[in-house]
């Protein structure tokens, strides 16, 4: 009975994550009374819906053993981009919306290539992306570029109310946020693309020798994280009505924390895209409870959230090498009794020719 109970130790980050969400909205229910409304739950996933679908994105790059650096400033050079040919060019949004997606995957993608080709580190690259994006949006405006596109403000005053909850609601973006999250998971854990980006984690010189397509997967990766970045910066475009150079500044180290928090190792080769959700569900709680309580710094949250990330690091690290050492008797011990097997042997061929 007791092995029963016993709890698989790859699960133990996700549950303490899922702890560390439980307790604190038992909190800020108890103690504040806008909280025991259900639309305070769903405010969570409204207003951290940008933040979800790039954080799906960066579990993938970080399962990898990988970091991407550049999605803020890829939210950000969305934003003003389809600002400008909505509003400057007069383009329809039916075009450009698959035009920023397209945009985000190929710029994804291309730094993917120079990491996986030319064996760049991954955070050299995609610093450069990020200069290159910020710099990309005050190239085409230095201001704000308000949107006043009718498809787009219908689509940020839409309102989808949900059959369980009276007068409860989400936005399109947060509908958009769970439909990314659960794709996110069938590609991580049931395809064979999802099991690959895990041995590349894992492993990446016994993922090769395994005759799996690390170079194709690696660049993939980035460009299926660049389309995550687009995809956000257009749900983040649409709930402001506007874009800036200055917006989603420090989303990428949110995204970071987000999925660091939600379980997933640093080092690549665990963790689960469901982890990330609530990586992120922590992070705007945290938020919302500084807000109800109205005396906090909004900085708060930066160092409520800095700190919880340092936690989680240096637990990841306890497993990490806990699990390496475990790993390192597991082989000195088949060591051992191959050496014994072949002492017995000689044994035997010894006393037979005797």
């Amino acid at each position: 009975m007791i092995d029963r109970l016993k709890i698989d130790r790859k699960f133990v980050p996700l549950l303490a994550t899922f702890g560390v969400f439980a307790l604190l909205y038992l909190y800020g229910f108890l103690e504040y009374k806008g909280m025991r409304q259900p639309q305070a739950f769903f405010n969570l996933f409204i207003n951290n819906g940008f933040l979800l679908i790039t954080s799906v994105g960066m579990t993938f790059v970080i399962l990898t053993e990988g970091i991407d650096l550049s999605v803020g400033a890829v939210i950000a050079l969305t934003s003003v981009a389809s600002a400008a040919l909505l509003e400057n060019l007069g383009m329809s949004p039916l075009l450009v919306i698959p035009l920023m997606l397209l945009m985000g995957t190929l710029f994804g993608g291309t730094m993917g290539a120079i990491i996986h080709f030319f064996k760049v580190q991954p955070f050299i690259v995609t610093l450069a992306g990020m200069f290159f994006a910020r710099g990309m949006c005050f190239f085409i405006s230095l201001d704000a570029i308000p949107i006043h596109d009718p498809f787009y403000r219908t689509m940020a005053l839409s309102r989808i109310q949900l059959p369980f909850f009276e007068r409860a609601f989400l936005s399109l973006g947060a509908v958009i946020a769970v439909v990314v999250l659960v794709v996110g998971m069938y590609i991580a854990h049931f395809t064979r693309y999802g099991r690959t980006i895990y041995a590349i984690g894992g492993n990446e010189q016994s993922a090769l020798l395994m005759g799996l397509p690390v170079g194709r997967v690696k660049v993939s990766v980035y460009a299926l994280n660049g389309f995550c970045s687009a995809l956000a910066g257009i749900v983040f475009s649409i709930s402001l009505l506007s874009g800036h150079g200055l917006y989603a500044t420090n989303v990428e180290l949110d995204a970071i924390a987000s999925v660091v928090i939600g379980g997933t190792l640093l080092t690549g080769g665990q963790g689960y895209v469901f982890g990330t959700l609530f990586g992120v569900l922590v992070t705007g709680l945290i938020q919302m409870l500084i807000q109800f309580n109205g005396e906090l710094s909004s900085w708060w949250t930066r160092i409520a959230v800095g700190a919880l990330t340092l936690i989680f690091i240096g637990v990841q690290s306890l497993f990490s090498s806990t699990r390496k050492k475990r790993q390192a008797l597991a082989r000195t011990s088949a060591k051992a009794h191959a050496a014994q097997g072949e002492i017995a042997v000689g044994e035997i061929l010894t006393t037979d020719s005797t």
